[in-house]
């Protein structure tokens, strides 16, 4: 008497290591987008690039300017531009600005700038 009802006991707990749909594929992940640079490490090489944007036009509001930079470069540059710091960024900071890109978006960053003065 006592078999059956072990026997049951089994085939209910193995019941649920059945796969239920054999054939399908398992429902794929969805894809993992790459991580954007830290938001401190983003903060760090704003500080930098606007330094030495401030550096290089004196009196001027570089904000825009900074964006247009902050816009063009990658991650990894904005990495090295955060560690290297005021002292090492001038290089970093040139080269981005060098950037056809870069370049558009501060030329109309001073026209909007002129046209608002």
């Amino acid at each position: 008497m006592r078999l059956p009802l072990i026997l049951t006991a089994a085939a209910l707990a193995l019941s649920g290591c059945v796969v239920q749909n054999p054939g399908m594929a398992p429902a794929p992940l969805p894809p993992v987008a790459a991580p954007a640079p830290d938001a401190a490490i983003r903060s760090s090489a704003r500080v930098v690039v606007n330094r030495e944007m401030a550096r290089r036009l004196p009196g001027a509001n570089v904000a825009p300017y900074t964006d247009c930079v902050m816009q063009n470069a990658t991650s990894a540059e904005l990495a090295s531009i955060a560690e290297a710091g005021a002292a090492g960024a001038g290089d970093a900071v040139a080269a981005i600005v060098g950037r056809p890109a870069t370049t558009q978006c501060i030329a109309g960053a001073a026209a909007a700038a002129k046209r608002a003065a």
